[in-house]
């Protein structure tokens, strides 16, 4: 099956998950889940794909897309448009899923305890530096009765950087424990989840759930920008049920 449930201890209310590459009509590299139109897929291939993720979903719920641009644009999933920048969406609407897209950066879902809010977020380094997940958490009344769960990204075994991106986070506290020296100069190694769980946990979310899959080491599962370069795109979805 191409869509996987988030093993997360979330409300009745919620549910939540990705897919993966598993199944699908997709060509090579794209192959076979592929669901993003932008990659240079056959658009055919993915309109069949988004169409086998529904009948997946019992044809429920209606699927926000939207237009990632490494921005911190958070937005109504019921206001999404696929051509508005916007990299995460909220809803307390049941029925409509937020959705983002991803090959390596990391999907966060949020929701609220009692389940009458929820959001995802796309955290490449460069949205999670500039405060994506701030401006979704900005969203919910309070942040203390959020919850978060990080989603399969690229791990921190395979994300290698430059000292550029070090620097960017040096201000965050205890930020030099995402990062781990290489034997090439000027080159580490980045732990992207732990940086998010980090700051979420700073700014209030007192339960953050990880899946700690890597998508780099699963290429049968799992589509890897890092790894493949040209490749197609899982999507990550939360909605409300009730």
């Amino acid at each position: 099956m191409a869509f996987e449930y988030a093993p997360w201890p979330l409300p009745a209310s919620v549910q939540a998950g990705w897919t993966t590459r598993r199944s699908g009509v997709s060509s090579a590299p794209f192959n076979g889940f592929n669901v993003a139109y932008h990659v240079g897929d056959a658009p055919s291939s993915v309109d069949i794909n988004r169409a086998l993720l529904w009948q997946q979903l019992q044809q429920t719920p209606q699927i926000a897309w939207l237009n990632q641009t490494h921005s911190t644009h958070v937005v109504q999933a019921s206001h999404a448009s696929t051509k508005e920048p916007s990299d995460a969406s909220v809803t307390m609407q049941k029925g409509i899923a937020c959705c983002v897209m991803t090959a390596d950066c990391l999907p966060v879902f949020f929701w609220t305890k009692k389940g009458d809010q929820v959001a995802v977020a796309h955290a490449g380094w460069r949205g999670l530096a500039n405060g994506i997940l701030l401006n979704t958490l900005q969203q919910f009344p309070n942040a203390a009765d959020v919850v978060c769960g990080l989603g399969p990204c690229i791990g921190p075994t395979a994300f290698e950087v430059g000292s550029d991106v070090k620097r960017t986070f040096a201000d965050w506290p205890n930020s030099q424990n995402c990062f781990t020296a290489t034997e090439k100069p000027e080159k580490f190694l980045a732990d992207l989840p732990r940086l998010a769980e980090q700051q979420l946990r700073l700014l209030g979310v007192a339960h953050v759930y990880r899946s700690d899959i890597c998508t780099v080491s699963y290429p049968t599962d799992y589509f890897s920008f890092r790894r493949d370069g040209e490749t197609g795109r899982m999507a990550n979805l939360i909605w409300k049920i009730d």
